[in-house]
Order: structure tokens, then sequence, then C-alpha cells
């Protein structure tokens, strides 16, 4: 059996979602599109389709070994370009994840740049603040912020951003500037759910690390929603400076106790660990650090 072809094969099944229709796409009969499936579950010791006369669906093991399929096929048609000294162009689709308000402020305006440069490869965006599973949930390359948890995935640095403490000139007016985070606990706070120590913020003053327990009346999932409560004068927020370097840029909002810092978070790229790492990801990586190597909301840029 010819392993190669029998992959390209299987995936011509199921990219056409019929034995039929796959005809079309491979240039085989029938009856060959047939066995050569059949062959390559004896070979795998495994099924790979589910068959009805109705439908064609993937099993578990089915849809891992697709994915593969569809990396190792790639790989092998880049390694050939490669050796035959031609242009090698990124192909295919890029399932990619990216948190909401991160994503629609600084990555929405690239996807079209890299769509042009890459005329080949086609993008599915999902904009969540949940955690994802790359393997499980099919992603190509996730984009995340803050600290990570332990795992297999492999990460590529992009951009740095800070928390920072502000609040509206109007809120300032009416209840005091805090000086000190002690000071936060009789304040009106503006709370992100998602924030990892929840209602516990921490800092880094004159003599070291500090942390302050906040009540907030006012709780959300979304930092859009955080920084628009804080913009209507509602309380105190902390939120990243990627987000409201515009504020306190033009004075809608107003930096607290720049004496003391809020932490530092980590923009990386995630995509699971290949052995290789698949054109169109590495074009994307690339791309991406090369776009926020100057990220517009850095602390210089918010003060110019």
């Amino acid at each position: 059996m010819d392993i190669l072809q029998a992959m390209r094969t299987f995936t011509a099944v199921v990219d056409a979602g019929s034995f039929v229709r796959a005809v079309e796409i491979s240039g085989f009969s029938k009856p060959a599109v047939s066995r050569q499936v059949a062959e390559l579950e004896k070979h795998l010791g495994a099924r790979l389709l589910h068959r009805t006369t109705r439908r064609l669906s993937l099993t578990d093991e089915g849809r891992t070994y697709y994915q593969r399929c569809k990396e190792i096929l790639q790989a092998v048609e880049e390694a050939g370009a490669e050796a035959g000294n031609a242009a090698v162009k990124a192909r295919g689709r890029l399932r990619i994840g990216a948190p909401q308000t991160f994503g629609a402020l600084h990555l929405a305006p690239l996807w079209g740049r890299f769509a042009a440069d890459n005329p080949m490869v086609s993008l599915d965006i999902v904009l969540s603040d949940r955690t994802v599973d790359l393997v499980e949930e099919g992603y190509d390359l996730v984009v995340r912020i803050g600290q990570l948890p332990n795992s297999d995935l492999v990460s590529r640095p992009l951009a740095r951003s800070r928390m920072m403490l502000c609040a509206s000139p109007d809120y300032l007016a009416r209840c005091g500037q805090p000086t000190q985070p002690k000071d936060l606990a009789r304040h009106e706070t503006i709370a992100y759910s998602y924030w990892s120590s929840g209602d516990e913020w921490h800092f880094t003053g004159p003599s070291g690390a500090t942390s302050v327990r906040v009540s907030s009346r006012i709780h959300a999932n979304s930092g859009d929603t955080c920084r628009a409560a804080a913009l209507d004068g509602y309380g105190v927020v902390l939120q990243p400076d990627f987000l409201i370097h515009e504020d306190l840029r033009n004075g809608r909002l107003v930096e607290l106790m720049p004496g003391y810092r809020g932490p530092e978070l980590d923009i990386q790229a995630l995509y699971p660990t290949r052995r290789q790492v698949p054109l169109k990801v590495r074009r994307l990586l690339d791309f991406l650090v090369a776009a926020l190597r100057d990220p517009p909301w850095s602390l210089a840029g918010s003060r110019k």
C-alpha cells in the first residue's frame, strides 16, 4: 500500500463529504477509493469513518488522523517545492483564536494585510475570552494574555501589556483620588470577572509587592464593559493599557497611583507541539511578531 496516496485519498473523501464526490478529486474510481480507505483503516487498526447510506462522518480517531494527514501532506508538498527551488506559498485554512477585546482592537486591522500577503490561506478567526483547547477544537494558533498554565503547547512572545489603575475626571472630582492601594477599599471599583486574582488587586510599589481586596458593585466578563462603566464615572477600574491607552492620552481617564505599578501581562501566540510546524502557521507567527513589535499601547506611545 502506498501510504501517502492512501492518506491523500482519505483526506479527499473527508473534504468531499462522500466517496462518490471524492472520485472527482482523487482521479480514482469509486471502488479504488473505497479500497484505499479500507486498506488504510486495516493498516492503522482503527476505524476512521462512520459510513451510512445517507452520510459520512469521522470517528474520534479519524478526526485526529485527518488533521495529522493534512499537516503531513502539506509538509511533503512544501518540502518538494523547497527542494526544487520553487517559490513556496503558504496555503490552507488557518483557525485562529484570540481574546475578544484585544482581537477586535489590535488584531482585526491586521488580517487584511496577512490575507493579501498569503492569498492561498483562508482565515477562520474566533474571538472569545474563554480558554480553548487547541487540539480538541482544531485551532492552529491562539493568542493568549497573562500567565499561562504548564502545558505541551509551544509559545512565542508577541508583546507585553500592563494593567493600569484609572478613573474618569468626573468620578475623581466627586470621590477624590486614591494615593495608595489601601485607599481603594473605600472607593467604588469595577472588576473584570476573568481576572486571575479576582477582587484581590496586586501592585508593586516603593516598598515592594502589595495588594488590596476591593469590593466591586460592578463585575463584567468584558473589558469593554468595564472601560465603559469607568468612562461614565461609576468607579475605579484596573484594565490593560492596550484597552485604555487612548483614553489616558486624551484625558477621558486619569492614571491613578503612578508610584504603584499594576501587573505586567505577556501577550503570546500558542500552537500545538509539532516537529514540523506548517508553513501557514510559521508565516502567521512571523507576521504577528513583526506587526506587534512596536505596539501602539506602549507606555511611551500613550504619552506622545
